[in-house]
This record gives structure tokens, sequence and C-alpha cells, in this order.
């Protein structure tokens, strides 16, 4: 079985080498990896909006369906498009816009489609409280607190209590 690299022999590997050679490197793995290279769009080129933009989408697949589809709302696929957005991006506004926009689209979903699976709910509602969270530490109310009323306020038909769980969240 083949040792694993850590980040210290990696870093005594990296200073080994020129600085063309890193830059190579670099240019290599942003080549190869999407991931690298929407890390780089979002902090080195400062063009946050378009990787933001690709993972809402995402969102939207899963929670609202295409042109022509119906939403599969798998939980597992729009968590990650979140969690995915959060490696790439340096932006905590941008991880405060699409963790609301997860939960404003699980609402629309169950709007719209009718009340989901107990999971669902619960799912929305741990990203809202994330959500709470970070806009509450980053201090970024300002900026959000319309768009988290009107998800208090469009909840208010879903089931399982929701809507009183999301009330009691925006509270804290």
């Amino acid at each position: 079985m083949t040792k694993k690299v850590t980040l210290v022999e990696l870093k005594k590997h990296l200073r080994k080498k020129e600085h063309n050679e890193l830059v190579e490197e670099i240019a290599d793995l942003y080549k190869k990896f999407t991931v690298v290279k929407e890390y780089y769009q979002a902090s080195f080129f400062n063009d946050d909006e378009a990787v933001l933009k690709k993972y809402k989408s995402i969102i939207d697949t899963e929670f609202l369906g295409g042109a022509r589809s119906l939403p599969k709302m798998r939980l597992s696929v729009a968590r990650k498009a979140v969690t995915d957005y959060k490696k790439v991006s340096c932006s905590d506004t941008g991880l405060a816009d699409i963790m609301l926009y997860y939960v404003e689209a699980g609402i629309d979903c169950s709007n719209t489609y009718g009340n989901p699976y107990e999971q669902f709910y619960i799912s929305v509602d741990r990203m809202f409280e994330s959500a709470i969270k970070l806009i509450h530490e980053k201090e970024l109310l300002n900026q959000f607190e319309t768009r988290i009323k009107a998800v208090v306020h469009n909840s208010v038909d879903s089931g399982y209590g929701f809507d009183d769980l999301l009330e009691e969240l925006y509270e804290i």
C-alpha cells in the first residue's frame, strides 16, 4: 500500500521546484481539474458570480426541474452544490447567497409540487440555520434580511411544522 503524501511533504517538494516549474504545475492543474479552474476564476479573477450561477443552476435542476422535466429532489446533489461552491469561493456573501438560495428553491419546490418527505424539510431547515448563523457571524444581515423574511413568509403552507421552525431560527 502506498503511503499518503502529507501537506508538509508536499510543501517540501514544491519548495525545491523552480518558479517556472511551479507555474507550469499550476497551469496543468487548472487544465485538468474543473474545481481548480473554478477556484481561480472565483478568487484570483474576481469572477465569483459565474461560479455562483453554475452551482445555483444545479440546485434549480434538483428542486425546480428543467424546462421539460420534473425536479429530481435529490438532497445530496443540491447540498453538494453548496459544499462545492464553498470549496472554490472565498466570498462569505456568495456562500450566504447560495445557502439561502437552497432554502428558497426548497420552499418553491414544496409549494409547487406538494409536501415532499420529512427529510427534505429537515435538510432545508438545517441549511437555513447554517445560513442564519453565517449571516450573523459575518454581519451580512442588512444584505439578506428581505430574503430571510420572504423565506419565512413563503414557508407558511409547508408541512411538518416547517414554517414554525424557520420563524424560530430567524429570531435567533
